[in-house]
């Protein structure tokens, strides 16, 4: 019996050596120093006139905006079936979204608000949005990144100025009434 004790013993501190699957565990604390790993997403051009942003991820809630284009001074939008000419100027904002919660959200991704110069805010819109056939509301899952575009029809004289954002619902704002706003500029 205490052959098969100590048997067991070794067996099971063996074990312990390894993660599941039979991968050793590595001794010691990583280096504080290393980079996280990161996957490799490949670059994407930037389209004629877009300006890149460098404006650092900025959260609200359980989800994660990064703005990564800006083009201003757009007078017409060309889609897959219209032609649609702005009233002022069109402005485009690409960025990025990543659902960093444990659970999917309904995410509208027409709620953002432009804020201008002028501190005047304006919505999304809609026909600019259909014609370059970007999305409404999504079921956005767990840990799932998009990235599209948002269309906004601006005055001819109107710098922008920030986003306002909505990250979707969250078991402590499940109305989602909350939003952050994301600067254009970088001070």
């Amino acid at each position: 019996m205490r052959r098969l004790v100590a048997v067991m013993s070794v067996v099971l501190a063996a074990g312990s050596a390894t993660a599941c699957g039979g991968i050793p565990v590595e001794a010691g604390p990583q280096s504080a120093t290393s980079p996280a790993p990161t996957y490799p997403v490949p670059a994407q051009a930037v389209r004629p006139d877009e300006k890149v942003l460098k404006i650092p991820t900025t959260s609200d809630g359980d989800t994660a905006f990064t703005l990564v284009g800006l083009t201003t001074e757009m007078p017409t939008l060309i889609g897959s079936h219209a032609e649609y000419h702005a009233k002022g100027q069109f402005v485009r904002i690409r960025l990025t979204v990543i659902n960093n919660g444990r659970s999917s959200v309904s995410f509208d991704a027409r709620r953002h608000v432009m804020i201008d110069d002028l501190e005047a805010e304006h919505a999304v819109d809609t026909q600019a949005m259909n014609v370059k056939r970007q999305p409404e509301t999504i079921d956005l899952g767990a840990n799932v990144r998009l990235e599209y575009d948002v269309y906004y029809d601006l005055p001819k004289d109107a710098k922008p100025l920030a986003l306002r954002v909505y990250g979707g619902p969250t078991l402590t704002d499940l109305k989602d009434q909350s939003s952050t706003e994301i600067p254009l500029a970088q001070p």
